[in-house]
């Protein structure tokens, strides 16, 4: 791909300009210009309208910002991904997590092989075994149906398909299921003792996902879920309670799982962008082969959209530049997601790892340490909750955070007249954020309801709002399995795009690598050999009881 150097576009003062410009101009004025709506608001795949309006940019800004865009030869770029050039350069890897929502007619390939078959063999292979579970046609070692399933994973192989079964909680609710799904990630014993509880293991169905099945924490819980499942069935038969997504059949066979419940992977897939492939096994066996089916055309919707729209129309493209706008101009260094949709609680901290995760570098794709902002932190909960926690701090905090609202415009429960309520919060904290609250208004409310001169010199300053706080708005039309998959495709490609501008590798984990290291040799019997820090030799000894020590 093409050498971008992002100091100097950066740098350059026309975009100085612009921010100047538009913070003297201010937020509120913009909402008048005419022609805002219809040109800051986007349609995309999954019914979604993607409303910047809110967000601190006009015409002319954005107009630098796409010349910057076109400067690193975005266009190219995606090309080169959608090709499979091993655009993850230190692990030397294609990043095509793509082909595994694609059909046979993409025609995804790797090394100039094409990849399609040998995805959709796995998808249907998974699929069918998802519908021999659910139908009850797969029986339990006792010929019996399975009830529950317990997914075992960590990162990438927990909070997507986490994030997702939650998201389509509401469409399981309506067309029922024959299966409780229920995962665990953390090496705390706790997590696993507390997904089995009340569980019986004659009815249960243990997923195990580790692409290597080497993973510390997912192997100390699956071993501890093997033997809880030979504590109740016998040792011969916890295997057939067993599934495996993972490439190392040989590790799963040794645990007793049949390959054939072993789905596997490439490596051109990594972690926290596999959910769409056998990582999402117990999502589909929770909510079913369709609606799994269904996630997976919303995304690859998304993927044509990214791939075909115009830089003016172009959803993903938007994101990015806008959070690069925010970041590295403006200097904003967090931005706050908010899902007013409790089904989509787990939305933020599935974005944590997928942005951070990614774009949390310092170092640049030559090499040496950036003299730039990169991946913003991202943080947030579902609303209305963050309204009586955090929003204090982003109406009137020292800090600006820019926000995204995400809602749906038909009821997901049963109650319309609630979601009314829970909409009109969404859009009121957005109105408010933006406009703010002027103090000779508060001042003049004051007054209207007989309140002292001292008493309004003394309070009203509290009472009033800045504003001007920007955010984005996205809004489907309703919760459906297409329009959460179209959601997390768009994120990819913001997610990619950043990468590009901001001049670092996203699909790499170093730094998540180092710590899992630490702790092996921490674990290891060789861990005497190892010179460790006074403060970490005091803590190792003190957590081995020897007090002596420390």
């Amino acid at each position: 791909m093409k050498t971008f150097d992002f100091a100097a576009a950066v740098g350059d003062t026309s975009l100085a300009e612009q921010a100047a410009r538009l913070r003297s101009k201010g937020l509120s004025a913009l909402q008048r210009e005419a022609g805002r709506v219809n040109r800051w608001v986007l349609d995309a795949p999954g019914t979604w309208r993607m409303d910047f309006t809110k967000q601190l940019i006009d015409q002319a800004a954005w107009a630098e910002l796409k010349s910057l865009a076109e400067s690193a030869d975005w266009k190219g770029a995606v090309e080169s991904q959608f090709a499979g050039e091993a655009i993850n350069v230190t692990e030397q890897r294609a990043v095509l997590h793509m082909a595994l929502r694609g059909e046979a007619e993409d025609a995804f390939q790797v090394g100039g092989q094409d990849v399609m078959p040998e995805v959709l063999e796995t998808r249907d292979r998974m699929l069918a075994f998802v519908d021999a579970v659910r139908s009850g046609h797969y029986t339990t070692a006792r010929d019996g149906k399975f009830r529950n399933v317990i997914n075992i994973g960590i990162g990438g192989s927990d909070l997507g398909p986490v994030m997702v079964h939650e998201a389509l909680a509401p469409i399981r609710m309506k067309a029922g299921s024959p299966l409780e799904v229920r995962f665990v990630s953390n090496v705390d014993p706790f997590h696993l003792d507390e997904a089995l509880s009340g569980l019986d293991p004659a009815e249960t169905l243990v997923v195990i996902v580790s692409k290597t099945f080497t993973t510390q924490e997912t192997m100390a819980n699956a071993q501890r879920a093997l033997q809880w499942l030979e504590n109740g069935l016998g040792k011969e038969n916890a295997g057939q309670h067993m599934a495996a997504v993972s490439s190392n059949v040989a590790g799963a066979s040794a645990m007793g799982i049949d390959p054939g419940r072993v789905f596997g992977f490439s490596d051109w897939v990594g972690g926290r962008f596999s959910l769409w492939g056998p990582v999402g096994l117990s999502v589909a066996l929770g909510s079913g082969a369709n609606v799994f089916r269904e996630l997976l055309a919303g995304a690859r919707d998304m993927d044509r959209h990214f791939k075909e729209a115009s830089a003016d129309a172009n959803v993903p493209l938007h994101m990015a530049l806008i959070e690069l706008w925010n970041v590295n101009v403006l200097g904003f260094s967090s931005r706050v997601v908010l899902p007013y949709a409790q089904a989509l609680k787990s939305w933020p901290a599935y974005l944590q790892q997928a942005e951070m995760e990614s774009n949390g570098k310092s170092v640049g794709r030559d090499g040496k340490g950036v003299a730039w902002s990169t991946s913003p932190v991202v943080w947030g909960a579902a609303g209305t909750n963050g309204q009586h926690a955090f929003h204090q701090l982003l109406h009137q905090g020292t800090e600006l955070h820019p926000m995204d609202f995400v809602g749906f415009r038909l009821p997901m429960g049963g109650d319309a007249g609630m979601h009314k309520m829970l909409l009109a919060n969404a859009v009121a904290q957005a109105e408010a954020f933006c406009e703010g609250r002027k103090l000779e208004e508060v001042q003049d409310e004051m007054r209207a309801a007989g309140a002292s001169e001292q008493h309004i010199e003394r309070v009203a300053p509290h009472r009033a709002f800045d504003g001007g706080r920007p955010s984005t708005f996205m809004l489907a039309e309703k919760l459906s399995a297409h329009a959460i998959g179209a959601l997390i495709a768009a994120h990819e490609h913001k997610i990619f795009l950043e990468g590009l501008l901001w001049g670092v590798y996203s699909f790499d984990q170093w730094g998540v690598e180092l710590g899992k290291k630490l702790a092996k040799a921490m674990l290891s019997e060789s861990q005497g050999q190892t010179a460790w820090t006074a403060g970490t030799e005091a803590m190792m000894a003190l957590l081995e009881g020897d007090s002596a020590k420390s």
